[in-house]
Formats: C-alpha cells, structure tokens, sequence
C-alpha cells in the first residue's frame, strides 16, 4: 500500500505541476506522506486551505482507484501539519487544565473533523476529563467535559 500512496502523490503533484524535492511514507499510528518542497508557502497555502485541497484530491484519487482502504492516510508539507495539530494539542491541555481547576466544561473553538480526532485521542485515557463533540458543519467543535475522578 505505501508503493500504491507514493506514486499516487507523486503524481497528483506532478499533474498539478508541484515541485517538491522527495515525498515519503511513514507509517505507525497513521500514515503520514511527508514531502519536502522549497515552495511550501504555495502547497500550504493561507491557514493550510491549499495543504488541505491536496488531501482530500489525494484521498478521492486513492478512494477510486484502489477502494476504502486507501483512504486513511496524511499529506504533510515540511511538517506544517504536525506543527498545527502540536497547537491545537497544547490549547486542549490548557483548557482542560481550566476545566480540572474550576471543574466545569470548557468549549474549544471550531475544528476540522481531524483536528477533533486528535483532541479525542489525547484525552481518551484521563480520568477526569471527557470530550464531546457539539455543532454542526464548520461550527462543530469540542466540549472539554470535567468529570470527578472516581476511587476505586
């Protein structure tokens, strides 16, 4: 599957006329692309809309030629993704730190659907905070709920 996203990226950025200067495939927890470019400001684009296209072409690309399975997959640009997704971790722990010091819930502005996930995960083990989503469409967002820790 990792030859299969290679060449499939590879040529979605050749078509798209992308110069990037190597694209590989990590895989662990989730599978990451990770391509270095000197144009990273153009892959990115504003806010990550561009880096954000890019996936969901890729994911589409990948979905028809190769069917569901190929799908879960991440294209990052010169670690901009995973820089982003550190911001929204330390902002979650922050605001569950709010909501453990005065033990009420907190609400974490808009995400999209994988920033939510992350936050999700990084919660999924503690004891005394548990995480909802709320909202609709671009609005949905998460809910930091305190929860007393239970003794056993």
């Amino acid at each position: 599957m990792e030859q299969l996203l290679l060449t499939l990226v590879r040529e979605l950025f050749e078509k798209a006329g992308l110069e990037t200067d190597s694209i590989e495939v990590k895989t662990g927890h989730r599978t990451l692309i990770l391509v270095t470019s000197k144009d990273s400001k153009n892959l990115i684009g504003p806010n990550g809309e561009h880096l954000r296209s890019l996936n969901t072409i890729a994911r589409r690309l990948a979905e028809k030629r190769h069917g569901e399975e190929a799908v879960s997959f991440l294209i990052d640009v010169n670690g901009y993704h995973e820089e982003q997704m550190e911001r929204v971790r330390q902002n979650a722990r922050m605001l569950a730190q709010r909501a453990r010091l005065f033990k009420h819930d907190v609400e974490l502005p808009a995400m999209s659907p994988y920033e939510r996930l992350v936050v999700h995960e990084l919660f999924a083990e503690d004891p005394e905070i548990k995480t909802e989503s709320a909202g609709e469409g671009k609005f949905r967002h998460i809910v930091l709920k305190y929860k007393s820790p239970s003794f056993s």
